[in-house]
């Protein structure tokens, strides 16, 4: 019998992101999207503290590289207008109206348990056929099918929150959603508050199945869980160290599209032949083809780009092809 692959983060370098998947085998353990130029949690940073905040231990520090920072756990010496080197241990989330500052702690000050570099995983051309594809739907649907059934997660400023729908007794529906609900969790990169509403069940021994199931489900992702209530509510709180899949989704729509366009771009030039490249976009996605990222395209791939507008398209519904001219 062959032995079950180890898991391992592949990562694409793309033009104006990084796609990182952990793959294990075929199966797409966990998914990451990196954006050019954006704090990362693990990343060093210097800045000078700005305010200090009266009777804690937290202050705001403006970052050399732009931006403020949320600084946690001061050493009772540091005053306000010194200069700081710091830890990110959260990026800043754009939220409808507002932008969440940075966190960050002093380097060195403390143990800080920090992910993982993605510079450990393996630098690839392209990921595995297909995967990020799958991925990349999900999260631009915000849904999960599961036999019987749709798991939904929506963004909110207080939590993220799943909801259930599903043909079948509660419980049924229930138990079979937790697959489902284990994989939106790692693909979608979802850290923070969590909030999961399954079907109501009213006998404890189905919600007692159903967090057990949970519980095996979510074994090695570390978090902290409510048990379920009366009304199927259970409450999830795990590390949150940036953006979510569908944070750029909800705030960022069109430049996760417009990177999927050029993406799509990249695999049609990979697969044909012609001197022009023809990249059709929805004319709102247009503008945030970046020039920068144009030039790069036609670097990348040897080809004259070209740019053609169709109102027909959805904006995820970008395409390209050779053309023979």
């Amino acid at each position: 019998m062959a032995r079950p692959a180890s898991p391992e983060w592949l990562i694409e370098d793309g033009i104006g992101e990084t796609r990182a998947l952990l793959i294990a085998g075929e199966q797409v353990l966990a998914a990451k999207m990196i954006w050019p130029g954006e704090l990362r949690a693990g990343q060093p940073a210097r800045g000078k503290l700005t305010a200090k905040l009266k009777g804690s231990r937290r202050g705001v520090a403006l970052l050399e590289s732009g931006g403020e920072a949320l600084v946690d756990h001061l050493p009772p010496a540091v005053t306000e207008g010194q200069m700081l080197d710091l830890v990110i241990t959260r990026a800043p989330l754009a939220e409808r109206g507002r932008l969440k500052r940075a966190q960050a702690r002093v380097a060195g000050a403390h143990n800080i348990a920090l992910p993982l570099p993605l510079a450990e995983g393996r630098t690839v051309r392209r990921l595995p056929t297909g995967l990020w594809e799958e991925v990349w739907q999900a999260a631009s649907s915000a849904s999960f099918d599961f036999p019987n059934g749709e798991v939904l997660v929506s963004v909110t400023p207080a939590m993220t929150v799943i909801d259930i729908d599903g043909i079948g007794s509660p419980r049924d529906v229930a138990l079979a959603a937790v697959p489902a609900i284990a994989r939106a969790l790692a693909w979608f990169e979802i850290g923070g508050n969590i909030g999961i509403d399954f079907p109501t069940l009213a006998a404890k021994a189905d919600r007692r199945a159903v967090d057990e199931a949970l519980e095996a489900a979510l074994a090695g992702w570390p978090h902290e869980r409510t048990a379920m209530n009366g009304f199927g509510f259970v409450q999830l709180v795990a590390r949150l160290e940036g953006p979510s899949l569908l944070h750029r989704f909800a705030t960022a729509r069109l430049g996760a599209a417009a990177r999927m366009a050029l993406r799509r771009a990249e695999l049609a030039a990979d697969d044909g032949t012609g001197r022009v490249l023809q990249l059709t976009v929805h004319p709102a996605l247009k503008a945030k083809l970046k020039p920068e990222w144009l030039d790069e395209l036609a670097r990348r791939t040897g080809r004259l780009v070209e740019i053609a507008v169709d109102p027909a398209l959805a904006i995820e519904a970008a395409n390209a092809q050779l053309i023979v001219r």
